[in-house]
């Protein structure tokens, strides 16, 4: 591993340990007379900033969602009862997982809004100052950006929270949320570098034009004559434009220890091997599989729907999912399934496995928020919408993802045709990276996605209120000026 990396993540580790120093919610252990003075104050701030980061992604705050109330994943369904009630929609306000995006999600944003309060006083290197307020607004875009596709109307908390009396705040709109979340990203892509010299894993420039690109392709929803397709092309564009960015040769290079932080990683979420890792490894092996330490878990498993899609000359499936194992102890082969409803024989996202971890749930595969496959699917939906049809430009970006995936080039297509082909592409190469649900929910796919996954009888009796997230009890509790969503 390069030493830089190293460096980044040992911090990471290191402040993730020490979290408490860094998480500046109003509970009494910091003061602003203690912190908050020097560059080295500062640069701690940041690196927490980013450290927080593992909540939301070392597990399956984001990815549960995300698969399994899409059609991609099925959970473990014997265990886990708030992760099945999601699976068959029929989860509410107490459900923990959006409890848990919620809570991670504005401790976040508490973390970037006291870097925007407190750094701009500091007495430092001033080039150094405006990066670091640039990537505090980065990370507060990206927050709010799956917080405001979650849930809808949210509160808009801009400055740190210092006191009791400052956690009531009523939902702003929609379009009050996106206001922020593109202004904030425009003012990073002004300050932030195109590299990090010295520690990868940071927010660059092109980390927020690329998340522009994609906050224009959500905001253009399913309406055809949206001037945010353009945008998002526009944009989109830009990041192709820097030439810094490419696809990696092999697929399943993208996920590699030695390519952490590499060509095709526009920004992920590190993690460190046996030391401050993720879940990826043995959450997702078979249940009981003891291929990994502490054996696998099985949290949740592959759809055949999302396993079927996949043709037999595609590349990315062998690399995706995990289809047989050989038994440590009796050297058997041990076949995986889709249909099997045995968890300790179900085909399992693989492609986030570390296969060098030792020590339990501690795999160190970065999650990968953002890379260059998407940026071109991106690209690719974009031009085709804006121009009422696919373009050379946008058959040269999606067939430049299929060719790597061993597919032959797409050609002679409507724009209906190429929409789908773009939504489909989307499904396998970002598969497991925590897009599906969003995906389906902007394009109005979701119903009948849902409704068409019918494996293990999920039977799920979704409606449109389900396009959002109910509001966690909690913080209705919490902060009497919340309104519960629609129909919970």
């Amino acid at each position: 591993m390069k030493p830089h990396i190293i460096c980044l993540l040992v911090l990471l580790a290191i402040l993730q340990g020490c979290d408490a120093k860094l998480d500046v919610a109003p509970r009494g252990y910091l003061t602003s007379g203690t912190f908050y003075k020097t560059e080295t104050d500062a640069k701690a701030a940041v690196i927490g900033a980013y450290a927080v980061l593992h909540e939301l992604y070392w597990a399956e705050h984001i990815l549960t969602p995300n698969e399994i109330c899409a059609d991609n994943g099925i959970p473990f369904l014997t265990g886990g009862a708030d992760r099945i009630a999601i699976w068959r929609y029929t989860h509410n306000a107490a459900n923990i997982y959006p409890g848990q995006i919620w809570q991670a999600s504005y401790k976040a944003i508490q973390h970037s809004n006291v870097i925007i309060d407190r750094v701009p006083g500091i007495s430092m290197d001033e080039q150094l100052k405006r990066v670091y307020i640039a990537e505090a607004k980065y990370l507060r875009a990206l927050h709010y950006f799956n917080l405001v596709r979650f849930f809808g109307e949210l509160p808009l908390v801009l400055s740190e929270t210092t006191n009791l009396e400052e956690v009531e705040v009523p939902r702003s709109s929609i379009a009050d949320v996106y206001q922020l979340i593109e202004s904030d990203l425009t003012e990073a892509e002004a300050t932030l570098p195109l590299l990090h010299e010295t520690e990868k894993g940071r927010a660059t420039k092109g980390a927020a034009m690329a998340l522009l690109a994609k906050v224009y392709l959500t905001r253009a929803g399913n309406t055809p004559s949206s001037p945010y397709w353009a945008q998002a092309a526009s944009k989109a564009k830009e990041v192709i434009d820097l030439k810094i960015y490419d696809l990696w040769e092999d697929y399943a290079d993208v996920f590699t220890l030695a390519n952490r932080g590499g060509k095709e990683s526009i920004f992920e979420v590190q993690f460190l091997t046996d030391i401050k890792g993720n879940h990826f490894t043995t959450g997702y092996a078979p249940r009981g599989a003891p291929i990994v330490p502490n054996n696998g878990f099985g949290i949740f498993r592959v759809t055949k729907s999302l396993f079927d899609s996949y043709t037999a000359d595609d590349k990315r499936k062998a690399v995706s999912f995990l289809t047989s194992y050989v038994h440590p102890g009796t050297g058997q082969t041990v076949h995986l399934s889709v249909d099997d409803p045995d968890p300790t024989v179900a085909v399992s996202f693989w492609k986030l496995a570390d296969p060098t971890v030792r020590v339990g749930l501690n795999g160190g595969t970065s999650w990968p928020y953002m890379r260059y496959a998407e940026v071109l699917l991106i690209y690719a939906e974009a031009l085709n919408e804006a121009n009422n049809g696919p373009t050379p430009a946008a058959y040269e970006a999606i067939n430049e993802v299929r060719d790597r995936a061993g597919l032959t080039a797409l050609s002679d297509l409507d724009k209906a045709a190429f929409n789908e082909a773009v939504l489909l592409e989307r499904r396998l190469e970002l598969c497991f990276e925590g897009h599906r649900w969003f995906d389906l929910v902007r394009r109005d796919q979701l119903i009948e996605a849902v409704t068409n996954e019918n494996s293990f009888g999920r039977n799920a009796p979704i409606k449109e209120i389900h396009k959002r997230f109910p509001i966690p009890f909690r913080e209705m509790e919490a902060n009497k000026k919340l309104e519960q969503n629609s129909g919970y």
